[in-house]
């Protein structure tokens, strides 16, 4: 069965990141860690498919996280190759992005959110071996990433992005195996909350002393980031509930909430287009983005228009995930008695890959010393987010 207080997670995790790259609120990445987020739900995923089919879970992932991309790459490398962008054997990156694909200069921009994918896939890529190491050293393994960040922070060790990129999304990756693993929900409160709270307070105190070019923005502080998202995460999964009833009770909101997490990936992919093309447009006609109207307008446009192009491409998701296409997710019947399959699996993607099964593992599977019980897994979902987000 879905989770549904997971799917939840994700969709506001979702629409955050589109609001914070309209408005550019840095206030929103301390509310709401969302990219982070997505990548611990994406970590619990990954944790619970390898839990279930090994290391083929890795194929089963990339041919979720893939395809949309590609629909994606058909449309804008020609643009770009129109418009400058030199034809170079790099051009293979837009098929699978271990580093960043080339774009020229208004590419860039629009399709910054790539990076996530690059993050992702090789998340992705190092999860077999990471869920290897977590399930006989789970606190070291959890750590590794975090002493890895204040390495590179400090300057002891100049790592590359990629690296850096481990060092800072990575923990909430493992952090998401913890949940899965039931780690998390098994801390006593005793434990969990003033640990949430020392990490808080580390995070705020080094964003507050150490603000970026845009103030306190999370994107900005990638350790502060780390320690401020790793206590958010603690408690939103060590402390979830055990179920949200009242979202069932609320048609709208509950289909919003599938339909967001069945195009996950597709609705990330291609907000940050949008949001890049309606700047100069709307500012031509005075809708300024200090102006409250003129943000709820560029707000408001950005949604309908991803509306569309989800409407026209997202049932590339469905057919990666080996699902029936439909044009608007969840609205099919079932039959009395079968499980309703709700929600969506970048990822993103997460986040996240938008639409992967999931199933319980298996009972007294031992992580560490402790022995986990079979717990309720929820299917997967692309990834999500950019500029980090």
């Amino acid at each position: 069965m879905r989770n549904r207080y997971l799917d939840l997670l994700r969709f506001l995790a979702i629409v955050r990141v589109v609001v914070y790259h309209v408005t550019g609120w840095a206030t929103l990445t301390l509310v709401f860690p969302a990219m982070s987020v997505m990548f611990a739900l994406a970590g619990s995923l990954m944790a619970a498919s390898l839990t279930r089919s090994g290391p083929a879970a890795v194929g089963r992932r990339l041919r979720r996280l893939l395809p949309s991309l590609w629909v994606l790459a058909v449309i804008f490398v020609p643009a770009m190759l129109f418009t400058g962008l030199p034809v170079s054997p790099r051009l293979l990156l837009w098929l699978f992005p271990i580093a960043d694909p080339p774009a020229n200069h208004w590419g860039a921009l629009a399709l910054s959110v790539i990076w996530y994918l690059r993050d992702y896939l090789w998340f992705v890529l190092a999860s077999p071996v990471a869920f290897w190491l977590f399930r006989r050293a789970p606190l070291p393994t959890l750590l590794a990433p975090y002493l890895l960040l204040v390495a590179v922070e400090a300057g002891i060790y100049p790592a590359p992005p990629v690296l850096r990129e481990f060092g800072l999304y990575f923990g909430a990756w493992l952090l998401g195996f913890a949940h899965h693993a039931g780690m998390l929900r098994r801390l006593a409160g005793r434990v969990l909350y003033p640990l949430a709270l020392a990490l808080a307070v580390g995070g705020g105190a080094w964003i507050m002393t150490h603000p970026g070019p845009r103030g306190y923005d999370l994107n900005d502080n990638h350790l502060g980031n780390a320690l401020w998202s790793a206590a958010f995460i603690l408690i939103v999964l060590g402390r979830a509930p055990a179920g949200i009833a009242w979202l069932g009770r609320t048609r709208l909101a509950d289909r919003a909430v599938t339909v967001v997490n069945r195009r996950a990936l597709t609705v990330y992919l291609w907000h940050m287009p949008f949001v890049v093309a309606l700047t100069p447009l709307v500012d031509v006609v005075g809708w300024s983005h200090q102006d409250p109207l003129g943000l709820a307008v560029r707000v408001l446009l950005v949604f309908v228009l991803v509306g569309l192009v989800t409407l026209a491409v997202g049932w590339v998701e469905d057919l990666a995930a080996r699902r029936p296409p439909e044009l608007v997710p969840g609205g099919r019947s079932h039959p009395a008695g079968s499980p309703v399959r709700s929600g969506a699996d970048p990822t993103v993607r997460s986040g996240a890959d938008p639409a992967a099964r999931s199933g319980a593992g298996p009972a007294g599977e031992s992580v560490g010393r402790a022995v986990v019980p079979a717990q309720r897994v929820p299917e997967e979902v692309a990834p999500v987010e950019v500029s980090a987000g």
